[in-house]
């Protein structure tokens, strides 16, 4: 991660290699980042990678539910004193690391700016051990989703077609915009995945609209991390946590999200040495 820094409050510093932190997240709640977040996860743990998923919708948290795990311990338990970070963290399909959160919990949806700095640095010290951590936000442009952006080597924004998905989308990267400003830091711009749609003509147009008003009213264009046709997951499809590569591979699906994973595999590798949570 960049920096620990978070509306006004820093982290101790820890010593030793970090992995490089992605955020998934989108201004509209049900354009598909949750499920994305997931397959993505789940691709890059079966290609080797050491990933760590973590639900960062403190409040109503459903990745572990979305890759079927079983309940146990949260974020809000390691949080509390009442385990370690280690002790929470599950094995998904494809062996993918989850770091779940609970959901229900009105104190956890609550913005606290000493929590998120806590969570940052448990998630620091369990980024230790993996390769890549990639964080699935909460929706809309709340503390908890700018602060965790804010500090994110890399965002993506997750998108539709549809014309509120883009109104919120651009919302969140304005409002990203001015968290940067406020805290007189450099921000980078998020990039694009359109989700849903019924090919790339359909992708292209959309990300393109998202990209004009962006340059226009930010000065900031977006770059287009993929697309992804409006489908089921394929691992979902083989009774959950399966993910027969073999069979999902052969799917416009499998192979969108094939090149979403490219994406993120060059910027791993063409991140600095000081780059990571």
């Amino acid at each position: 991660m960049r920096a620990l820094a978070m509306a006004g409050s820093q982290a101790a510093e820890l010593p030793g290699e970090h992995a490089p932190f992605l955020l998934i997240t989108g201004g509209k709640g049900g354009v598909g980042k949750s499920t994305l977040t997931a397959d993505l996860g789940v691709k890059l743990a079966s290609e080797g990678l050491r990933v760590l998923l973590v639900d960062l919708d403190l409040g109503l948290a459903n990745l572990d539910v979305i890759l079927r795990l079983g309940s146990g311990r949260t974020t809000e338990d390691a949080l509390r004193g009442i385990c370690s970070w280690d002790e929470c963290v599950v094995t998904g399909p494809r062996g993918v690391h989850v770091l779940p959160a609970s959901s229900g919990n009105r104190e956890m949806g609550r913005p606290d700016s000493e929590r998120r700095v806590a969570l940052l640095a448990g998630m620091r010290e369990l980024s230790r051990n993996y390769d890549l951590v990639i964080g699935d936000s909460a929706a809309g442009i709340g503390p908890d989703v700018l602060g965790f952006a804010g500090i994110a080597d890399h965002v993506f924004v997750v998108t539709t077609p549809n014309p509120a998905a883009l109104t919120d989308a651009y919302g969140l990267i304005k409002a990203l915009d001015s968290w940067g400003q406020e805290a007189k830091t450099e921000v980078p711009t998020p990039e694009i995945v359109v989700n849903r749609v019924s090919g790339l003509e359909e992708a292209d147009a959309t990300a393109i609209r998202l990209q004009s008003v962006c340059e226009r009213f930010l000065c900031r264009k977006p770059r287009r991390a993929g697309w992804i046709p409006f489908t089921n997951s394929p691992w979902a499809d083989t009774g959950g946590g399966l993910y027969d590569s073999s069979v999902s591979s052969k799917s416009l699906y499998a192979k969108c999200l094939e090149r979403l994973c490219g994406r993120v595999s060059r910027f791993l590798v063409q991140r600095p040495a000081a780059s990571g949570l």
